[in-house]
């Protein structure tokens, strides 16, 4: 099942970190649609990977939605196919990531059910579109900290590198306005945790549907807002950012309201390798959404395209309550749903004289979506110390590919947290119309921060 596949003929997928390459020839766009996914993913099956036929792009026929309603679970009768465990694990050695094989080995209680592979994923046709268009435009500029002409779909859904498939993560669609509450949990080792509960917002101005070009953004990507809401020890805490689209030009900008100075500062700490907020000092800020902000502490290196086991179509486990989901250690994993899934493979090292605490992260990047499904994540001595997994949840509401929950497993600390969750908060609201620019000022963040 282990192979490495380009995609890419004529250029193959080169592993250059830096600069702006040539566009995709013509001939390659043109795939698009064709004997590739309109995301640039092999349309074909192989073996237990079924062809992609549209995906989920409506409300399936078993299942009823409403508006407001929890996504029902369209694959509730499919059986477990095979189950792996620490005893059987090498059995299946060569589908498992290294992060995987590492919770097998690490945790006697830990197993990967492995169900039915569905390619799920689904988009609006207007990001199929901006896809085609950015493929034969697109182009990395500052050194690959930035982007040009592309908008709106995934900026290199070709990809020509590394680079370019770290930023198809960063700015895939997620919707052009949405508002959400979401649970963070940071769990002791034996199991103990107090749920932190956050509202938080955005305009995704790459996803803005009047922009023509990346230059049209005035450099700025994403407008961000997170209102922590309890504990309430923590409650009032609001954070302000501005994602830059080219950090060359003009880093990110960040700030953040307390309650108990009931100030707003500016918080250039909301970045890269600092403490993420809500996480209990078990991640950064930039592993948030798998990966966030500029790359440029990196040198971005393709290792290879791969079948692996990966969580998708979480139904299940976003429906589970919080009791029952978060244990001692790991996830309830009778809840997480594994199938088999072709993903990209890249690498992030460290750069010579540049600070982070991981000298090293290897992505996984399911094909489908552009969105990471799991990643490594090394410390200063590049030894692993944190394995990272998104579960991957087809909206097909919206429709989008999105994620149910973001899980950091830090396997020197024998801890995890669990963030981003969904299981008993209210749907999230993916056309929020009402959201403004206007809002996003640090007057605005003091006003909600005050209690």
């Amino acid at each position: 099942m282990k192979r490495t596949t380009f995609l890419v003929s004529a250029l193959a997928i080169s592993v250059f970190a830096t600069g702006a390459l040539a566009k995709v020839p013509e001939a390659q766009v043109n795939r698009l649609g064709q004997d590739l996914t309109p995301m640039g993913s092999e349309k074909a099956g192989e073996g237990d990977i079924p062809a992609w036929t549209g995906g989920l792009a409506t409300v399936p026929s078993n299942v009823s939605y409403k508006p407001g309603d929890k996504l029902a679970n369209p694959f509730a009768s499919d059986p477990i196919k095979f189950t792996v465990t620490g005893q059987n694990a090498d059995q299946y050695s060569d589908i498992l990531t290294p992060g995987y094989a590492a919770m097998l080995k690490a945790y006697p209680s830990y197993k990967m059910n492995v169900y039915e592979t569905r390619r799920t994923c689904a988009f609006p046709d207007k990001f199929y579109e901006a896809n085609k268009r950015n493929a034969a435009v697109g182009e990395l500029v500052g050194g690959g900290s930035g982007i040009s002409e592309a908008i709106f779909g995934s900026p290199f859904p070709i990809a020509n590198n590394a680079l370019e498939m770290i930023w198809n993560h960063t700015l895939r669609y997620r919707s052009f306005k949405a508002v959400r509450q979401f649970a963070a949990a940071p769990v002791t080792r034996g199991g103990d945790y107090t749920l932190q509960i956050v509202q938080d917002e955005a305009i995704l101005a790459w996803s803005d549907p009047t922009a023509q070009r990346a230059e049209d953004l005035d450099n700025i990507s994403i407008y961000y807002i997170a209102n922590t809401i309890a504990p309430a020890r923590a409650a009032g805490n609001v954070i302000l950012v501005y994602e830059a689209l080219n950090a060359e030009l003009q880093p990110r900008q960040a700030w953040q309201y307390s309650p108990g100075t009931r100030r707003v500062r500016r918080a250039p700490n909301i970045a890269y390798d600092n403490p993420g907020t809500n996480s209990d000092g078990l991640s950064t800020s930039d592993s948030f959404d798998g990966y966030n902000g500029a790359p440029d502490r990196y040198d971005w290196t393709f290792l290879g395209k791969n079948v692996r086991l990966v969580s998708a179509n979480a139904y299940e486990g976003e429906s589970t309550p919080y009791a029952d989901y978060l244990q001692a250690l790991h996830l309830n994993q009778d809840k997480v749903r594994y199938e088999k899934r072709r993903v990209w493979e890249f690498e992030a090292k460290l750069r010579p004289n540049t600070r982070h605490v991981y000298s090293r992260r290897v992505y996984h990047n399911e094909e489908d979506a552009w969105q990471m499904s799991t990643v490594e994540l090394y410390d200063g001595r590049g030894q692993l110390w944190r394995v990272q997994e998104m579960h991957q949840i087809q909206r097909y509401n919206v429709p989008l590919c999105g994620s149910a929950g973001e899980i950091v497993y830090d396997l020197q600390a024998g801890r995890y947290l669990a963030l981003a969750l969904q299981n008993e908060e209210p749907p999230v609201n993916y056309f929020a119309d009402e959201l403004d620019k206007n809002r996003y000022t640090p007057n605005a963040i003091r006003q909600l921060g005050v209690r």
